[in-house]
């Protein structure tokens, strides 16, 4: 049996949520309440996905943003599981599955990019003050 790189990589929640589409408990995630400025890129494979700048608190217990970044390397496919019919957002780079899009977010985009904390690395601005 070959073995799976990403189980290697990656904690059992990382895993269950990123390749197996699974999705972590709400209020629960490190980033939720992350609001130095920065950078959200992939766990799996470090591909820039939001911007501190488009992140907001929409109350729905995991962190929220209202757009991509420009690098657009948010892919968007249809999901019916669990009797919904919902937009799944997952990377481009490397199909890690991150969330869903829905249209109820703030101006000017209208979208809510709602997205497991654990899909997620952090990497603060540079200060070049």
């Amino acid at each position: 049996m070959q073995s799976d790189p990403w189980r290697e990589k990656l904690t059992e929640e990382e895993y269950r949520v990123t390749r197996l589409s699974a999705t972590e408990r709400p209020f629960t995630g490190k980033l939720l309440h992350e609001n130095r400025d920065g950078t959200f890129s992939c766990k799996c494979c470090g591909a820039e996905l939001f911007s501190s700048l488009t992140k907001f608190d929409a109350g729905c217990g995991w962190p929220s943003f209202y757009a991509q970044t420009e690098d657009n390397n948010v892919g968007y496919r249809f999901d019916d599981s669990h009797g919904m019919r919902r937009t799944e957002i997952f990377c481009k780079q490397c199909d890690a599955h991150l969330g869903h899009v829905f249209d109820d977010g703030p101006a000017p985009t209208g979208q809510r990019y709602c997205v497991n904390s654990v899909s997620l690395s952090f990497k603060i601005a540079n200060d070049k003050a």
